[in-house]
């Protein structure tokens, strides 16, 4: 067997490994919050960031484009100046709740990513959004870390190998987001 052939054999068992039950409590979430006019933020670091960034992408434009009803959603990623000015002057873990004391009320969605669901930054964004009444989904991996009990629904990549878990991850935000797209298809 090449290289090739068994990480696609191997991304199969770790796609195999997501509850699709909890995707769909996703999807319900985010629909609910795009009906209530809510906002929703996503953040995560490195690969995940790129994720977070790929799905709010995803949904302003792909799932939103020509539809009377528009997701509100933002990567807290993407703010690079906000982003270093707080690394430099108060710390990284701060990051993404500093962000959300800005922008987030109660009722609003905050999805977090991260493949160890350890992330310092990641984690005390689900604890604040948690504390002021905004809904959580966690993307983690493994075998959840310290983010997956945080959030309201954790959608789990149960696979140790960081690639195949961000692989999912990306997987599961091009579910979430083709639903959208293919089920609310535009006249």
């Amino acid at each position: 067997m090449t290289f090739p052939e068994a990480y696609k054999t191997d991304l199969l068992k770790a796609i195999e490994t997501v509850d699709l039950e909890k995707v769909n409590h996703a999807i319900a979430m985010l629909k609910q919050a795009r009906e209530e006019g809510r906002h929703i933020f996503v953040c995560g670091n490195g690969g995940s960031a790129s994720t977070a960034s790929h799905f709010a992408c995803d949904m302003v434009k792909g799932a939103s484009f020509g539809r009377e009803k528009r997701f509100r959603i933002m990567a807290l990623t993407d703010s690079l100046p906000t982003i270093t000015a707080y690394s430099n002057d108060v710390s990284y873990e701060c990051i993404f709740v500093e962000q959300l004391k800005n922008f987030a009320k109660p009722g609003d969605v905050v999805m977090a990513i991260s493949g160890s669901g350890n992330s310092p930054n990641v984690l005390r964004a689900v604890e604040y959004a948690s504390s002021i009444g905004c809904r959580t989904i966690a993307l983690s991996g493994r075998n959840g870390g310290k983010l997956g009990p945080l959030a309201e629904v954790n959608i789990q990549a149960s696979n140790p190998h960081m690639g195949r878990i961000e692989d999912v991850h990306m997987i599961v935000a091009h579910m979430i987001c083709y639903y959208f797209m293919d089920t609310e298809k535009t006249a």
